[in-house]
């Protein structure tokens, strides 16, 4: 990172770059600058010294006052918490004591005082603002785990709420020898010939049995001698819940179902208007290229190498069973 520590400019500029697309980020306080850099360093989104290009997007990061929400916007609550307020392309996602305002390419983000670096505000309005800038350049973002089936090197896409058990399954397949795309957050593309994935938070982080508000963050390069892939064609979709029941079951779901499914997983598909139709059709095409599967899972995908075994037992089949 580059420290500019000049009164009227901004403390610490940047570039990152994905999936070809250049980020400029930007802060005007250098405490709070280095807290975005440490963030995106937990990222997949690859540094670059001396860009040859101008960029892309470009993202401010601002400690102070919030800036006033223009009046007569339209308003809604997002599932996630948090107000937003859009008028077109231009919209305001506001957090409590953050503020998200984004305008075609471009982002700023304000805290009202520099955020601790533990604050989960912190990474969740950053994230909001390069996925936001991300998706008018056809970057979606996508809440799931994404591993490769090591045969056939398709991607499995692991799609369900917090605590659902997407990191656990993820775990589980990396120790058994499947390479990995990300436990938690993906992002979407339109490739050539089918919808892509890549990996968008390089941490796996595993939630603490015995204190649930504990999460345990760790590379699974180093910890699991993983395999990390920067992409992979999704061929399986499984949208995970947790059961009480005995054994792990499996249901195979229509293209409808799928869609109805996604759409759930997927709301800022329909929040922001002004990229609906190609998120909506991104997600249409994922629904149409893909296998889906209601997973329900129990305490037997715990033993070592039986999530590997029952889904290299089913994937390499026709045979459709329900329960293993």
């Amino acid at each position: 990172m580059e420290v500019i520590q000049v009164s009227d400019r901004p403390a610490s500029q940047s570039f990152y770059e994905v999936a070809g697309r250049l980020l400029f980020i930007e802060s005007i306080d250098l405490r709070l600058g280095n807290l975005i850099e440490r963030l995106f360093a937990g990222w997949q989104l690859a540094p670059v010294s001396f860009p040859s290009r101008s960029a892309d997007i470009r993202i401010q990061f601002f400690c102070g006052a919030l800036p006033e929400i223009p009046q007569n916007l339209n308003r809604f609550e997002i599932a996630e918490g948090g107000q937003c307020y859009t008028e077109g392309a231009d919209y305001y996602l506001a957090l409590g004591n953050a503020l998200v305002h984004v305008q075609d390419g471009s982002a700023g983000v304000w805290f009202n005082g520099i955020p601790d670096s533990s604050d989960p505000l912190l990474a969740r309005a950053a994230s909001f603002a390069v996925c936001a800038a991300l998706r008018r350049y056809g970057l979606f973002e996508f809440h799931g785990a994404g591993m490769v089936h090591p045969e056939s090197e398709k991607g499995v896409l692991i799609i369900g709420p917090s605590g659902s058990g997407k990191s656990t399954l993820a775990v589980q397949l990396a120790m058994a020898g499947w390479p990995y795309l990300s436990d938690d957050e993906l992002l979407l593309s339109v490739g050539e010939s089918a919808v892509e994935a890549r990996g968008f938070r390089s941490f796996f982080a595993i939630r603490n049995e015995s204190n649930g508000a504990f999460k345990k963050c760790f590379e699974p390069e180093v910890a699991l001698r993983s395999t990390r892939r920067m992409s992979a064609v999704p061929g399986v979709l499984l949208f995970i819940s947790l059961t009480g029941e005995e054994k792990t079951r499996l249901n195979r779901l229509t293209q409808t179902e799928t869609m109805m499914r996604l759409l759930r997983a997927c709301p800022w598909a329909t929040y922001d208007t002004a990229i609906a139709a190609p998120n909506l059709e991104l997600l249409s095409r994922l629904a149409r290229q893909t296998r889906a599967f209601d997973l329900f899972a129990s305490r037997d995908l715990l033993a070592p190498g039986f999530a590997s075994e029952i889904l290299y037992s089913y994937l390499n089949t026709e045979v459709e069973p329900t329960m293993f």
